[in-house]
């Protein structure tokens, strides 16, 4: 946590600095206020003086007055500070995440790092606002109390010393098992939003399988768990308040008792009775807010672990200095290419070799979970390669630049993603510089014409996840989007499959009319009969290469496909 303060704290060193000497101003007003009673007491209604009383009463409201404009400059200055070390954060964090390789950010979960990027935050955030207006001031209270009452009487200093430090030490011991169980709490919350996230995401198909009711049974196990372990952790921390109030209350007992005596034999007055009662209340009150700040700092350090858990996070895909492409007639070259998931049992791809063509088309073929998304994630540099070497117009892939490799290659995943926005500006992703011309062939090259006769056009706003267009509609704007910057090289992962036949037949034909290297992945080896080069994976093998005409021939794996799929056309 308090790397985090150092890190974004320096950004407001004036409110940091301003602010809480602002709430030391109002405390130390607060802690005249039971001198001034006492005074009231002793000199004003002991004697009868009501023009003492008069005098001491506009002081206390100039006292009040005072503290109360201290107070509101210290909440501005907290203010200002937490939300802009909030904004700062944030924004580091996503710009953080962003940079991270798509396999961690998939080891990490979405919904952990949306938790991270709000939950864990607001609670860093709060307690900078705690910080700035209330840590200095609630110790500033007790301690100036303390030594206020050894002012008034060194016996009953002693009895406020011997209170403090048991209300410290029982803080601390508080202290010590809230923090670990808010860590659990928030794994607790990560595990809720997951199961929320996943339901609002599938909504459609929960409701098409009649799941709804095992999904909240699910989600109500989860929030039950949260609640539980919240819970244990709230009652952990509530037993501070009582036992504060305990400690008090023998105090004001002791100090009553004693100071009984002592105003008999006239060593202190009855103002400083008040005045010692009332500083053992402001006692309690500060222990109260020391209470709730507990509970924020302990959420706030569980917060900020997991937040530099996620800073501590380097890419590990390092990119070269090359920022140009150099053509040559030979575009991809892998050499015993094997590549493993974090944590899985075995390699999704096993010794994979095969070269590309500049300017060829080429079809990804096999069963399902045989390799063919997870290789052409690693031709686009997606992931990368657990064991051997991808070449790229005879260079190491490793040696391009990111923006090289993004300027060059285009990538169609296998989901559709659309933004909230416009069809314009979903376009413009890569290059917010494009033009409307470019916009449209791009559009037409991927039979998109239903944007060009939409009365919108290209100003049609789309829902999030492009939820109201069909599937096919979803896949022409994606490869749309992939074309709109001119690349050289064009990826497809199942990026056809929603097409009808026509359509589907008359976008490779505008596809291969470009003149560049497209690589498809597909189900249906009727897209693929006229490739150049045909790659056939088997549980993460490639089994055959070739093409069309000679896999009938020699690849077993290669024939089933394709005669599963006319059988299936035969008896349509």
């Amino acid at each position: 946590m308090f790397k985090l303060y150092g890190k974004y704290l320096k950004f407001y060193k004036k409110e940091v600095i301003l602010g809480p000497l602002f709430k030391l101003l109002e405390a130390i007003f607060e802690l005249i206020v039971p001198l001034i009673m006492a005074r009231i007491i002793d000199n004003g209604i002991n004697k009868g003086n009501v023009s003492y009383i008069w005098q001491m009463g506009l002081v206390l409201v100039v006292v009040a007055v005072v503290g109360f404009c201290s107070t509101l400059v210290c909440q501005y200055f907290a203010s200002v500070a937490s939300q802009g070390v909030g904004t700062k954060l944030r924004d580091d964090l996503f710009k953080h995440i962003e940079g991270l390789d798509l396999g961690q950010i998939e080891q990490l979960g979405v919904a952990e790092l949306l938790t991270r990027m709000n939950n864990d935050i607001n609670q860093v955030q709060t307690s900078v606002a705690m910080l700035i207006r209330l840590v200095i001031r609630a110790p500033f209270i007790v301690i100036g109390a303390i030594c206020l009452s050894f002012v008034i009487n060194i016996y009953t200093g002693l009895i406020f010393l011997a209170v403090g430090i048991l209300v410290l030490v029982s803080a601390l011991l508080i202290m010590r098992f809230t923090i670990p169980r808010n860590k659990i709490v928030q794994k607790d919350l990560e595990v809720t939003t997951t199961i929320a996230k996943e339901n609002l995401n599938g909504i459609r198909v929960v409701k098409a399988f009649n799941k709804e009711g095992h999904e909240r049974k699910r989600l109500e196990k989860s929030t039950w768990q949260l609640k539980t372990d919240a819970n244990k952790v709230a009652k952990i921390a509530a037993l501070l308040n009582p036992i504060a109030a305990i400690l008090i209350a023998l105090a004001i007992l002791s100090v009553l008792k004693l100071s009984g005596n002592l105003v008999n034999n006239a060593i202190i007055t009855q103002g400083d009775v008040t005045a010692l009662v009332n500083y053992l209340n402001q006692i309690l009150v500060a222990i109260f807010v020391v209470c709730n700040l507990i509970q924020i700092f302990g959420k706030a350090s569980s917060s900020a672990s997991r937040i530099n858990d996620v800073f501590a996070l380097e890419p590990q895909i390092k990119y070269g200095t090359v920022q140009n492409m150099v053509a040559s007639d030979n575009l991809y070259e892998l050499k015993h290419v094997t590549f493993s998931y974090p944590e899985a049992s075995k390699p999704s791809l096993n010794d994979i070799s095969f070269s590309i063509k500049q300017g060829s088309f080429v079809g990804i073929v096999g069963g399902t979970g045989s390799g063919k998304s997870t290789l052409l994630s690693l031709l686009a540099r997606v992931y990368e390669p657990t064991i051997g070497e991808i070449k790229l117009n005879n260079l190491a892939i490793a040696s391009y630049t990111k923006n090289c490799l993004n300027q060059e290659i285009g990538f169609v995943f296998q989901k559709s993603l659309l933004a909230n926005q416009s069809i314009r500006a979903n376009l413009c992703w890569k290059n917010p510089n494009l033009s409307e011309q470019e916009l449209i062939a791009a559009l037409k090259t991927a039979e998109a014409n239903f944007v060009l006769n939409d009365a919108e056009g290209l100003d049609r706003m789309i829902y999030q996840g492009g939820k109201n267009l069909s599937g096919g509609e979803r896949q022409r704007l994606c490869i749309a989007r992939a074309l709109a910057n001119h690349p050289q090289i064009l990826l497809l992962d199942d990026s056809l499959s929603a097409l009808d036949f026509k359509t589907d037949y008359n976008l490779r034909k505008a596809l291969k009319a470009l003149g560049i290297t497209i690589i498809l992945v597909t189900e249906r080896i009727e897209q693929i009969k006229d490739a150049n080069l045909i790659l056939v994976l088997d549980d993460g093998n490639l089994v055959a290469q070739g093409r069309h005409e000679e896999l009938l021939k020699s690849s077993n794996v290669y024939q089933e496909i394709y005669e599963s799929q006319t059988e299936s056309e035969v008896q349509l």
